[in-house]
């Protein structure tokens, strides 16, 4: 996992809000379908820990699809994401929709995306992500490129440095002693 860029460590740590695409951000982009017409999608378990994390940490994590499958119904009652829009035709709507629900501003939100459809959000944030087997297109609008692939552990990146980035703000906090007098 590469570190963050000094430059990028002030907007990452004032993240209250991780967003996330699933078709090649969560899964591999891949879509199988056996014969009788049953879609399944494969998630990596380390990305699934990386939002338990998260959400342990006091970050809220969030789904944003433009597809509607009972297998992301399913993966984000699992791991207790509240926040799941599926079949999500107009993605910028539904980014206002819940900066409404949760009264976060867009510096206090991270978007994963990496396709066309995701540049409207990328383009808000305060954290802009896509991973490096995603649309070329995106990488001018984002401010980082995650090492690992969608559906191959990016999320989970994605978490470790969010938390390792709020971890030494509150460091360095001047109400955080650390346990001295």
């Amino acid at each position: 996992m590469k570190a963050i860029p000094a430059d990028l460590r002030k907007k990452v740590q004032e993240i209250k809000l991780l967003l996330l695409d699933v078709d090649g951000v969560l899964t591999d982009g891949g879509i199988y379908i056996d014969d009788r017409g049953v879609e399944s999608k494969r998630f990596d378990v380390r990305d699934g820990q990386g939002i338990t994390l998260l959400k342990r940490a006091g970050i809220k994590v969030g789904v944003i699809s433009g597809r509607s499958s009972g297998a992301v119904r399913r993966r984000a009652a699992e791991l207790g994401v509240k926040l799941l829009y599926q079949g999500v035709r107009d993605k910028s709507e539904t980014y206002e929709r819940i900066k409404t629900r949760t009264g976060l501003k867009d510096e206090q939100i991270a978007y994963m995306g990496d396709d066309i459809m995701d540049i409207p959000i990328l383009r808000a944030v305060g954290w802009a992500i896509t991973v490096p087997n995603g649309w070329p297109g995106v990488r001018p609008v984002v401010d980082y490129v995650t090492e690992a692939k969608g559906g191959r552990g990016a999320v989970r990146e994605v978490s470790e440095l969010i938390i390792s980035a709020q971890n030494q703000r509150k460091l360095r906090s001047p109400n955080n002693n650390n346990g001295s007098i």
